[in-house]
Parts: structure tokens; C-alpha cells; sequence
């Protein structure tokens, strides 16, 4: 057993940190540093991966991250090997309301629910949908409109960015 330990690639062994130049294609890797010497800035969170997608022999390395984008990244800065441990983080149910408020998250009130002073989308009789008194446009805490125009339909489209 211990013959086959010392023949492995040090590339092959999960945990170990190194610069992208000294990794190869394919290699599942976390905790990345954008710029070398800076400490790992990206995919950090529970059970995620990135996967370097170029040979990295030139200046910059094609990763694809998490989220589905690629980013060159410079072949100097370092990242480790694997998969960031506990996948199951956010598969975890909590017991009760209290427990959601150890975790320091507060109550989230819909803006229908309250009054108009409180916020654009309130008042009404019941379950009204005209944002306050008869019907007025929802608007933003300032006054200015929102949820209606052009911009709207751009990002429900998804062209805007």
C-alpha cells in the first residue's frame, strides 16, 4: 500500500494548494484566488466546485464557476484541489421560527400587508391589488414609479443587464 501511495501525482491528491499553471484539465478545484498572493475569493461556499476548462500554459486559465459562467484567471494564482465539504447545508430544515432568528434572519412582511405609509404596495380593502387608494402606481419608497415601463420589461426578458 505504501508503494502505491508514493508513485500518486501530487496533482491527484485532494487538499493540496498550488497555482493554476501546475494543474491539469478537468481538475475539480475551490477557495481561488483572483489576483496571486491575494487569498481565495472564490467558490468558498458549502459543496461547491470549479473546473479548470484550458490547459493552463499560457498567461491566463479558463475556469467555469459554480454559477455556470467562465472566467480567465491568472495561472500564477493558487487554488486547492476538490470540493468544499458539507453539500448538504442547504438541505438542512429548521424546527421552528426561533431557530431562523439564532441565525441572525428576521421576519420578511409583504409590502401588501401593510399599511400605505409603510410601503408602496399598501393599503386597500382586503386583498387589494391597486397598491393604496384607488389604484395608484406602485412606487418606490421615494415616490419615483417602479414595477411598470420599459425597464421591467427588459428584465423580465432578461436583457437587462
Amino acid at each position: 500500500m505504501m508503494k502505491q501511495m508514493a508513485h500518486l501525482d501530487i496533482n491527484a491528491q485532494v487538499g493540496t494548494c498550488m497555482p493554476l499553471a501546475s494543474m491539469r484539465i478537468g481538475t475539480l478545484i475551490y477557495n481561488i484566488e483572483m489576483n496571486p498572493g491575494q487569498g481565495g475569493k472564490l467558490v468558498r461556499a458549502a459543496g461547491s466546485c470549479a473546473k479548470i476548462l484550458k490547459e493552463p500554459t499560457s498567461k491566463y486559465c479558463l475556469v467555469k464557476l459554480p454559477s455556470g459562467a467562465e472566467k480567465l484567471i491568472d495561472s500564477q494564482c493558487r487554488a486547492t484541489i476538490g470540493r468544499v465539504s458539507n453539500p448538504g447545508h442547504n438541505t438542512r430544515t429548521l424546527r421552528k421560527a426561533g431557530q431562523s432568528r439564532w441565525l441572525g434572519r428576521r421576519p420578511v412582511v409583504r409590502g401588501v400587508a401593510m399599511n400605505p405609509v409603510d410601503h408602496p404596495h399598501g393599503g386597500g380593502e382586503g386583498r387589494s391589488k391597486s397598491s393604496g387608494s384607488f389604484g395608484r402606481v406602485s412606487q418606490t419608497p421615494w415616490g419615483k414609479p417602479t414595477k411598470c415601463g420599459r425597464n421591467q420589461e427588459r428584465k423580465r426578458n432578461g436583457k437587462f443587464k
